[in-house]
């Protein structure tokens, strides 16, 4: 019999909220469901969310009675915010969180490269924001409990599954005793030690680095920006790196490399942390500062990923799919693009738009983004924790040169998470004019955002369907394209059409924005009426058009709904 915990965890800044269990006998007899999300953080979160927004329920199973524990995840990308906006809790982020732009590198106390992450008019958010994890999974929760298509079992913890020739039957554990669960689709969203993923004996592909990290949490109060430092060979750590975050409430987080020899266990204990604290806050120059210890735990950088994300009847996101190193702020927020991901391709597998076939689409798309991750964290992480004599030798040559040259100082970039681009997807439309384009989003690519006023900007208006972005200044949209969206939205395809250019409201167009000064049209490489770019339900763009006809956009759709 599962007996979660119901004692709050312990935090100097965090009030944790113990919820009560679900249980079967408070509740009515179980039909089958359409989904089963096992796990409540971010990704199984994000991905009942984004069910939810395409019309699809689920059962949201997570085996604690509170959110997780400690700060973990903290720096969240402009691109996650983007999804995060998508799912309703965007805003509290932005007022709780702390935004930034710069991070820095320092080798014997000189600041050695300053790294800046692009910002301008058009962008909603910043680059990236500081939010400890606790705060996000509330928010998640609370429009989680709010939406009517998600039931939320607190303290059901999955103990077996059993595939089915249409489904998978799920065997959950609570506070008074099991109950079976029947469910069409299973989607595993539990975390790097992913219960379902070993019951399916699923084996990761990759490699683990010899390096660990200390993550510390404290409670201090420093003078200093809200900037990624980041700290190579200091005195009391040769050798290794060192990372600080400053975090709301008061917090900072410090990520410091253990040394060669030194066990987990040994790190952790008061008189080591105290001991490494205090010798970094020497090195700022702030050891005089008094500081109280929030959380602390130990990880290593590990770059493993399935080699694929559908099996039968389950479907892994987050880090029940993959482990990435931390460093460029990559485990989160490619959750999250895995989730929103996951969410479109099964909503339209589950409301009968396309076939299986198209969530094979899915894998491909996101174990390629894993491997590209991969690929860039690696490196990242070679330079962090150099994993041979041969890494290290280049390392520290490339740390002495920094001090005098200016050429070698853009090795220390750490490669910061970026949105993935499907070039390679089979969904974008091989008969478009993508190579023709001399700017905007590819195929492929996360749409650019515009600002159309002072609070609103084009992703607001996006999402949730197929979005037709056409460019015209005159007042209708052609008849042939008109009866070929119409077509679409016959066979249940959510499609709107927004007309960019005109100064009025044009027929046959959902929404109108005004292009005066041409800024929209210059961002997307527009040069005449006519243009136009199809974006799918995530965003991504799979299609654009110097001059789009109703063939080539009844083709572009057919790539889609024929998967």
């Amino acid at each position: 019999m599962h007996q979660p915990d119901t004692q709050p965890r312990r935090s100097l800044y965090y009030n944790y909220q113990v919820f009560e269990p679900w249980l079967a006998s408070e509740n009515a007899p179980q039909g089958r469901k359409k989904v089963v999300v096992v796990g409540a953080g971010p990704a199984g979160l994000t991905a009942a969310l984004e069910l939810a927004r395409h019309g699809v329920s689920s059962v949201v199973l997570e085996s604690e009675l509170q959110v997780s524990e400690g700060s973990r995840a903290i720096v969240f990308t402009r691109r996650s915010m983007e999804i995060l906006q998508q799912v309703g809790v965007a805003d509290r982020v932005t007022e709780n969180g702390l935004p930034w732009c710069f991070g820095n590198s320092y080798y014997r106390g000189q600041r050695v490269f300053r790294m800046e992450n692009d910002r301008d008019d058009d962008d909603r958010f910043f680059p990236m924001i500081n939010l400890q994890q606790q705060y996000l999974e509330e928010y998640l929760v609370t429009a989680a409990h709010a939406n009517p298509l998600i039931d939320f079992r607190w303290g059901n913890r999955i103990d077996q599954i059993e595939p089915l020739s249409d489904g998978v039957l799920v065997r959950v554990d609570t506070p008074e005793g099991p109950y079976a669960l029947e469910t069409d689709w299973l989607v595993a969203a539990d975390g790097a030690r992913s219960a379902v993923r070993t019951m399916m004996n699923l084996k990761l592909e990759g490699a683990s680095y010899e390096g660990r990290f200390v993550i510390a949490d404290i409670r201090i109060n420093l003078p200093l920006p809200t900037e990624r430092m980041a700290f190579f060979d200091p005195d009391w750590n040769p050798g290794n790196t060192v990372l600080m975050h400053r975090e709301p409430q008061g917090i900072w987080r410090v990520d410091y490399q253990l040394p060669v020899g030194e066990t987990p266990e040994q790190a952790l204990t008061p008189e080591s942390l105290k001991t490494r604290i205090q010798a970094l806050l020497a090195q700022i120059g702030h050891d005089d500062k008094p500081w109280e210890m929030d959380w602390c735990s130990v990880y290593s950088a590990r770059t493993l990923t399935l080699a694929d994300y559908v099996h039968g009847r389950v479907l892994f996101t987050g880090d029940a799919a993959h482990l990435l190193p931390i460093f460029g702020v990559r485990g989160a927020n490619t959750s999250f693009q895995d989730s929103q991901s996951l969410a479109w391709h099964l909503a339209y597998v589950v409301n009968g738009l396309a076939s299986e076939k198209l969530l094979a689409n899915y894998s491909r798309e996101r174990v390629g983004a894993a491997r590209e991750i991969i690929d860039e964290a690696g490196k990242s992480t070679r330079f962090m924790t150099p994993p041979t004599r041969g890494f290290r030798l280049l390392r520290d040559a490339v740390l002495s040169l920094s001090l005098s040259q200016e050429f070698v100082r853009p090795l220390y970039h750490w490669r910061t998470s970026r949105p993935h681009a499907y070039a390679q997807s089979q969904l974008n439309s091989a008969g478009d004019d993508n190579l023709l384009f001399k700017a905007g989003p590819a195929n492929g690519a996360p749409p650019q955002n515009i600002r159309l006023s002072s609070n609103d900007y084009l992703l607001d208006h996006l999402g949730g369907g197929f979005d037709l972005l056409y460019f015209t200044q005159a007042g209708d949209i052609p008849h042939p394209l008109q009866r070929a969206v119409a077509g679409a939205r016959d066979r249940g395809l959510v499609l709107r059409v927004i007309a960019v250019g005109a100064s009025e409201p044009v027929a046959g167009a959902d929404l109108t924005f005004a292009d005066a000064d041409g800024h929209f049209r210059q961002r997307y490489g527009v040069l005449a009426s006519g243009a136009a770019y199809l974006l799918r339900p995530d965003q991504h763009v799979c299609g654009r058009w110097v001059t789009l006809d109703e063939t080539r956009l009844q083709a572009a759709l057919d790539t889609i709904l024929k998967q």
